[in-house]
């Protein structure tokens, strides 16, 4: 089982879990987006007239080249099952680099445990901190340090697991399994909490309905972890079955040596 082997697993793994996302924004997610669109343009067209609404307009772009239709179907689509291959390809190369190095975990063992550790710290985490937000919400003025934030506690999240991860395999024969592993998510949890409170919270809600907002987040986090539930299930599936493979090959040919 070689990287390349991984990778294509991954991207295969990703280009369903992509694809899976899709129908799940689409069906709940998507309607939302049209709620705060509707609640935008409406807060738009009571101040037309004003300073403020035509720098709305300017930001936010009604007049769009590409028209809402499409960005619900094709963009929707494309988005996703492109974001899904990328991150089936990055959690398989992982998921190869892991092989072996995580105690006496079997390939599909470890592979699942690397898909859940990466939805935990590049999408649960960092969601939690900064939650996303509708078209409506924010200043176009802040999204620039809206986004470095964002990315910034991504990196800390991540950089943070994968110490964590070393250092439960490093405890592992000192303290066992259950200890060595309490002791990484412990250290995960202590960095991530202080690195959020030390980061700066981004509060530009402003008026906009709270309900309209729980349902946009509720459905962005379920898109999310529903193309991550997907990916681990079809990659740790794929991975499986490859070293099952390789198993039965490798007890023919002893077989075959014995004979």
């Amino acid at each position: 089982m070689t990287p390349r082997t991984f990778l294509l697993r991954g991207l295969i793994a990703g280009l369903v879990a992509g694809f899976a996302a899709f129908l799940i924004a689409y069906a709940i997610a998507e309607p939302q987006i049209g709620t705060a669109i509707a609640i935008e343009e409406a807060g738009s067209a009571a101040a037309e007239h004003s300073h403020d609404a035509t720098a709305a307009d300017d930001h936010h772009g009604e007049a769009a080249e590409v028209s809402r239709d499409t960005q619900s179907t094709w963009g929707l689509a494309t988005g996703t099952i492109l974001l899904g291959t990328v991150l089936g390809g990055a959690t398989a190369l992982a998921a190869a680099f892991a092989l072996g190095r995580l105690g006496s975990l079997s390939p599909r063992s470890s592979t699942a445990l690397v898909a859940a550790t990466g939805f935990v710290a590049t999408a649960l985490v960092p969601f939690l901190k900064y939650p996303s937000t509708p078209p409506a919400v924010g200043s176009g003025d802040t999204i620039g340090e809206r986004t470095a934030l964002y990315f910034g506690f991504w990196t800390i999240s991540l950089v943070a697991a994968i110490a964590a991860v070393m250092l439960a395999r490093r405890l592992l024969a000192q303290l066992g399994a259950f200890a060595s592993v309490v002791v990484g998510c412990a250290v995960y949890l202590v960095v991530v909490v202080i690195a959020g409170l030390i980061l700066p919270t981004v509060n530009e809600v402003g008026n906009f309905p709270a309900d309209t907002l729980w349902y946009f987040r509720r459905e962005s986090i379920l898109t999310i972890a529903a193309l991550w539930a997907v990916l681990g299930v079809v990659l740790t599936g794929l991975v499986g079955r490859d070293a099952d493979r390789v198993a039965e090959a490798q007890r023919r040919r002893e077989l075959a040596a014995s004979l």
